[in-house]
């Protein structure tokens, strides 16, 4: 990168930062988590998401992008080019529930020792802004200098990528896919590949004369659990607060309540699942129902390992690695314990052959698991002209010699024909014990990388028109 482009980022991040945490304030004040409850024809995945798109795109069309409203489900702001050829910069505006634990309002950004906090400052609202402040950077110098790039750039504001994707669904159906895409939603330098990902719902037979009255645990199927708990019924007076484990005597009973650590499920080594803290109590305890009890033993062996071990589908392969599994939420429903479960998996199993072991598994206690969705893994070649293109914005600017990886997340780089995954996490840096990942209480995100990010972002858009593509 040229002494000169360096100068320009540098005085863009001096003269507009303070609009850019602006404009991740505006968007993170936005409660965008889905409901399907409040669902209408103007807002298909409820009001949250309708208002996070709304907003996004008038920060575009105030940037002086053409901006497209593809009716509440995805929305788009074009950088028109020479040519036809287009180059996908795609986030998602749409984000997990606060759920328990947070120190920090989970819906403002927060400012401590460098770091921004609040829901989606990281997950992913505020790649999407530091991204779009970079498209703007461009715009802003090309029609200074009275001329466009070869290619247009489109970019792409999703509303529903932590549920379904189905905003991507409806779009693809109505126009071609970019020649080329990145998301800033996950990790540098760059990914190549992503786990296939599948998940569904454990369920235990009917329970006729249990204990556990009620049953809470997780917010999400893709985190692992920070918090569980039960309210119990009868002969659990003499029960004790043990380890991670608080004990609370109420009028209906006992409540028992586990803390662990939470993490994403893509990796679930960074957590602590407290479902299984809870779990593990309740039988050490002796204090369940004979089928309570052999359904909580069967599930012990999702939730007290994260690798398949449990289950007997453990498995690897070269580029993608390890399967992984959590056990993300808990609850009753219809006089069943249910437990969601979601895996990611390499390229040597299926997830046909997980359900089938599963069900194998859960059937010696009378239990079921069925799957709900799968989502198969993809790989882009690392070599490509386009992958080099971000891996060598990422080098320069940085100073490193990365090298490409795959990971276990998912995001919208896996539904288009091509496409990766592009920053802003640097997970091998520490942070603080009081700063949360992503889908965990106190989200935050260092505010010097998302400037470095700025500056990537702005370099990649620039090689990224020197890249041999195909319309």
């Amino acid at each position: 990168m040229s002494d000169l482009l360096q100068d320009a980022i540098n005085s863009y991040v001096e003269n507009h930062w303070v609009d850019v945490v602006a404009d991740l304030d505006t968007l993170v004040r936005i409660e965008s988590i889905e409901e399907l409850d409040e669902a209408t024809e103007e807002a298909p995945y409820g009001p949250g998401p309708r208002a996070a798109l709304t907003a996004a795109l008038n920060m575009a069309e105030r940037m002086g992008f053409e901006v497209h409203d593809c009716e509440g489900r995805i929305g788009y702001a074009d950088m028109l080019g020479e040519s036809e050829t287009q180059i996908g910069i795609i986030g998602h505006v749409d984000v997990v529930p606060a759920g328990p634990g947070w120190t920090f309002p989970p819906f403002e950004v927060s400012r401590k020792d460098g770091y921004l906090i609040g829901r989606g400052v990281a997950d992913d609202k505020g790649p999407v802004i530091v991204a779009l402040h970079a498209l703007k950077f461009w715009r802003d110098r090309l029609e200074a200098e009275g001329r466009r790039f070869p290619y247009t750039v489109r970019f792409l504001f999703g509303a529903n990528e932590e549920t379904n994707m189905k905003d991507v669904a409806y779009y693809r159906e109505r126009y071609s896919d970019p020649a080329f895409l990145f998301t800033p939603d996950a990790e540098f330098p760059v990914c190549y590949g992503e786990s296939g990902i599948c998940s569904g719902t454990l369920s235990s037979a009917p329970i006729s004369k249990g204990v556990v009255a009620e049953l809470e645990g997780g917010v999400a199927v893709n985190a692992v659990p920070g918090q569980a708990w039960a309210r119990l019924t009868c002969g659990t007076s003499g029960l004790q607060p043990a380890g991670k484990v608080e004990v609370e005597q109420v009028e209906n009973g006992v409540i028992v309540r586990a803390n662990g650590k939470p993490a994403h499920a893509s990796t679930p080594e960074l957590g602590e699942n407290a479902i299984d803290i809870l779990a593990a109590y309740l039988l050490e305890n002796d204090v369940l129902s004979e089928e309570e009890a052999a359904f909580f033993e069967m599930a012990r062996k999702v939730t007290a390992h994260y690798d398949g071990t449990g289950l007997g589908i453990a498995t690897a392969d070269q580029h993608l690695g390890d399967l992984t599994s959590v056990v993300g939420k808990a609850w009753i429903e219809d006089g069943r314990i249910c437990l969601s479960v979601d895996f990611r998996y390499p390229t040597t199993t299926t997830s046909t052959a997980i359900e089938q072991r599963v069900n194998e598994v859960a059937s010696a206690c009378g239990a079921s698991f069925a799957m709900l969705h799968d989502k198969v893994p993809f790989l882009m070649d690392p070599s490509s002209p386009a992958v080099k293109a971000l891996l060598d914005a990422y080098n320069e600017v940085t100073g490193e010699h990365a090298e490409p990886f795959t990971m276990k997340g998912g995001t919208y780089a896996r539904v288009f024909t091509t496409g990766v995954s592009f920053g802003p996490e640097k997970p091998w840096e520490p942070k603080p014990e009081w700063v949360g990942g992503m889908h965990g209480p106190d989200e935050g995100i260092r505010e010097d990388l998302l400037k470095q990010a700025f500056g990537i972002y702005v370099c990649t858009i620039q090689k990224l028109m020197s890249a041999k593509l195909q319309a």
